[in-house]
């Protein structure tokens, strides 16, 4: 079960489930590994629609790695994505956005 409220997101992954988490070390990652800019192009692309496929990469695999996986990028090339490519792309927008949300503290 994920918890939202921890910025995780399910990801199912050559039939397992997976907790994603954009933890801090595995946010610096994500941004060292981008080319062009930084968090804030990568935020502006995704509500822009204009995110490429690397950037979805980039996103699973950072968010993979902050939920305690030990995959390499490589390994994604070949695995088969619940959804495919659109529910990988969901993924990535959701584990983006939940990363920056601040909880309502009217509860």
């Amino acid at each position: 079960m994920v918890n939202p409220w921890a910025g995780e997101v399910a990801l199912v992954m050559d039939g397992e489930r997976h907790v994603l988490k954009l933890t801090l070390g595995a946010l610096a990652e994500l941004e060292d590994g981008l080319k062009a800019g930084g968090l804030v192009d990568l935020v502006e692309r995704f509500e822009g629609g204009a995110f490429s496929s690397r950037d979805v990469l980039a996103l699973l695999v950072a968010g993979l790695r902050g939920g305690g996986w030990d995959g390499a990028p490589s390994d994604l090339l070949q695995a088969e994505i619940e959804g495919g490519p659109l529910g990988a792309a969901k993924v990535a927008a959701q584990l983006l956005a939940r990363a920056f949300q601040v909880p309502d503290d009217s509860a």
